[in-house]
């Protein structure tokens, strides 16, 4: 009877324990961040990496925004825990203007800027005088003037450096090309497709957003090897947050940049490392 009784004790005991056990599994802790993004290709990727998050114990809410203003002020203000729509440069001209300390957490992919005409089929068919239709974004100017340097169109100032570098920076422009560049980026497809001057620059995202593919409709593309990769941005701190690491690694995990690849044809290129 006491061996009976040991027993039955010892197999109470060990249903306590499983008891136990599975309580501590079922509550696992999940963590809610909600990071922004423009529309098209950073809220779709996000998207994507959601259910993959979701295995590692992270909540991924997705705030769209549709311009390139207000995602840096909302992350600022703790409204976000990151936001996933710019480059480094456009991310340091930020917090220059803005006395921010945004930090990058790191690179996920290269949206190649390109210029788009249906005038021309190349940028040295533009003739003298022509219109080029650029954004507002002084950020993006560098990548700009380095495509139509490559074409020969321009020269720069010596010791210009691109990544701070304006339409001022030209030092000569044999075709007498006249940058215009006070408009609002997302506006730039609609300029386009409405056959307004002689060539307009666009952002890969608003032109993915609007039907084109830059690989094979622009004129003239980006390079590969361009130091404008997108990043995840967070604020000073934050970079090493679990959560945070966590998105980072499903972003640029090889499945990732694979999918990348695949949905957007070469148009949009994952970086896999800083």
């Amino acid at each position: 009877m006491k061996k009976k009784g040991i027993l039955g004790l010892l197999a109470v005991a060990a249903t306590a324990i499983l008891l136990v056990g599975c309580g501590k599994s079922s509550s696992t802790k999940t963590t809610t961040i909600t990071v922004g993004a423009s529309s098209v290709p950073h809220a779709q990727i996000l998207k994507h990496v959601q259910p993959e998050l979701k295995k590692e114990g992270v909540n991924l809410k997705i705030k769209v925004f549709q311009d390139y203003v207000l995602p840096n002020k909302a992350l600022a203000s703790k409204e976000l825990d990151a936001n996933y729509f710019q480059h480094i440069p456009f991310l340091d001209n930020w917090n220059k203007e803005n006395n921010g300390s945004l930090v990058s957490a790191g690179k996920v992919h290269l949206e190649p800027i390109g210029v788009y005409s249906k005038k021309v089929k190349s940028l040295k068919d533009l003739k003298d005088g022509a219109t080029v239709l650029v954004s507002s974004n002084v950020a993006d100017y560098g990548r700009v003037l380095t495509l139509f340097k490559d074409a020969g169109l321009i020269t720069l100032k010596k010791g210009t450096d691109l990544t701070s570098a304006t339409f001022n920076d030209i030092k000569t422009n044999k075709r007498y090309l006249k940058f215009k560049h006070s408009y609002e980026a997302k506006l730039m497809p609609t300029f386009y497709k409405n056959n307004e001057g002689d060539a307009v620059v666009i952002n890969a995202n608003y032109a993915v957003q609007a039907g084109l593919n830059p690989k094979k409709d622009a004129i003239a593309l980006e390079k590969s090897d361009s130091p404008y990769a997108n990043i995840v941005a967070v604020r000073k701190g934050d970079k090493n947050k679990p959560a945070i690491k966590k998105l980072m690694k499903v972003l640029r995990s090889k499945s990732t940049q694979k999918w990348i690849e695949k949905k957007y044809k070469g148009a949009i290129l994952p970086v896999s490392a800083d």
